[in-house]
């Protein structure tokens, strides 16, 4: 592997649990569902998996799903639909709200428990 280049964000981030890399900012955050995963409409510093053909429907229309890696520690943070309907947002960015971390939180403390709608 050749030399590792991290981009460094500025303000609020999520990072990874792991090695606390930057992942995404906290205005890229698109919605926080209850439950395990929110989504971003931008992410950095991962690399993404093989494509998993249609293993799921977005909204109506098939998609492809990829595994998201942290590019510094190589755990997986989450995963990455696309589809190419026109109709549909070009691409989601799911990170598991185990891996991460948000803005300002302790990485030695557990995550607080999924919230209900």
């Amino acid at each position: 592997m050749g030399r590792l280049f991290l981009i460094d964000l500025e303000g609020d981030y999520y990072s990874c649990k792991h090695c606390q890399t930057p992942l995404a900012l906290a205005q890229h955050l698109i919605s926080r569902p209850p439950g395990f995963h929110w989504i971003f409409s931008e992410v950095v510093n991962v690399s993404f998996g093989e494509r998993e053909e249609d293993l799921m429907v977005l909204e109506g229309l098939p998609s492809t799903r990829m595994d998201a890696f942290c590019v510094k520690c190589e755990s997986k943070v989450g995963w990455k639909f696309e589809s190419d309907h026109v109709e549909a947002p070009g691409y989601r960015f799911n990170l598991e709200r185990s891996k991460i971390l948000e803005p300002g939180e302790d990485p030695n403390m557990p995550p607080p428990p999924p919230q209900d709608a």
